[in-house]
């Protein structure tokens, strides 16, 4: 866990490469009577997004863009990185309650808006809300109450899934997303109910966004290595160019240069080749943003630079994993699906 938790950062708001907000940590250690109620999954207000409601992850940034979910023949199966950070000094619970309010409107307003809704042009997109684990989780000393944390949010993730499967999935290929926390379930989602099961040949594609993925966690299923690849995973975290050259990280991390999709090191892809960040106000797209190289299972980019970016100094560039190559991700997902569906005729 160390290890992980070494390269995690996440600001809650997605608005986006913005400053860090404060949090409410949870004082006492998991207490299992304390957490909230389980969602039933066959109420739609337990789906941030979902085909049968209108939701931010209906959106497209620019004019041009269409929604395709309706024509879709995909579906989109996406976990939202951490928005829990908790409401007052008092705060006891190491999960969010999917009925918090607060934390539902800045999941929506941020991570369902500006993440989920790459994915609409590939297919129907469907984003559980669970119980999950509060941003302290990832810098604790309290390790068991971390792993209780995670572990419950895991919990909901899979019944999600289990839910979405029985009830919507209906032998449609689908594309597994997630950042950070949600990349994390996501990728147990792949090793417990997807990899050597008949849903493996279901799936498209994996994007594990900003959570390390080992090389040899996943037995079965492979890191994808071109842009048409399908049933295999993409993974990324991505730093400022100049301060990872300084550093070192972990060489047996899996990474995707999600600019041209492949996982060798040292195969630079200039900016050129960014069709288009989407960052803090989400009708705004910046073509051309910033590169992307791969070095020691991490992924280099230069200074993105736009308004207010001089006051934008973090060397960890995990909040916009997705956002600083969204038209890429977008394009690449719509790829993917077409690819695997003239492979099943």
């Amino acid at each position: 866990m160390s290890s992980i938790l070494r390269f995690l950062l996440f600001l809650p708001a997605l608005g986006l490469l913005a400053g860090a907000c404060s949090t409410a940590r949870p004082r006492l250690a998991f207490d299992p009577k304390t957490i909230p109620a389980a969602p039933d999954y066959a109420d739609l207000n337990n789906w941030a997004a979902h085909p049968d409601k209108a939701d931010p992850a209906d959106r497209t940034p620019r004019a041009g863009l269409s929604d395709g979910q309706a024509q879709g023949a995909v579906d989109v199966f996406f976990l939202y990185p951490t928005t829990y950070t908790g409401t007052s000094r008092a705060e006891k619970n190491w999960n969010a309650a999917v009925d918090d309010a607060a934390t539902n409107q800045k999941t929506d307003s941020s991570s369902i808006l500006f993440q989920a809704s790459i994915f609409n042009g590939a297919g129907r997109v469907f984003a559980p809300r669970y119980r999950q684990a509060h941003l302290h989780t990832f810098f604790t000393q309290d390790k068991k109450s971390a792993a209780q944390a995670l572990d419950l949010a895991y919990e909901d993730a899979k019944a999600a899934f289990r839910y979405y499967l029985e009830h919507w999935n209906q032998g449609r290929p689908f594309i597994l997303a997630g950042h950070s926390q949600g990349g994390r379930h996501g990728l147990y989602l792949l090793r417990d109910m997807v990899e050597n099961t008949p849903l493996q040949d279901q799936l498209v594609v994996a994007y594990l966004a900003g959570w390390p993925v080992s090389k040899t966690f996943l037995q079965q299923l492979k890191p994808c290595q071109s842009p048409d690849d399908t049933g295999c995973y993409c993974s990324w975290r991505t730093w400022e160019r100049r301060y990872a050259l300084r550093h070192s990280f972990e060489q047996d991390i899996v990474c995707t240069n999600p600019l041209n999709w492949s996982t060798q090191p040292g195969q630079y892809a200039p900016k050129s080749l960014n069709q288009g960040a989407v960052l803090r106000k989400f009708n705004v797209v910046f073509p051309a943003l910033c590169d992307a190289e791969i070095r020691d299972g991490i992924l280099m980019s230069n200074k993105p630079k736009f308004p207010g970016s001089i006051f934008f100094t973090r060397k960890n560039y995990h909040i916009g994993d997705l956002n600083l190559y969204y038209f890429n991700v977008r394009e690449n997902a719509m790829a993917r699906a077409a690819a695997v569906l003239v492979r099943k005729k």
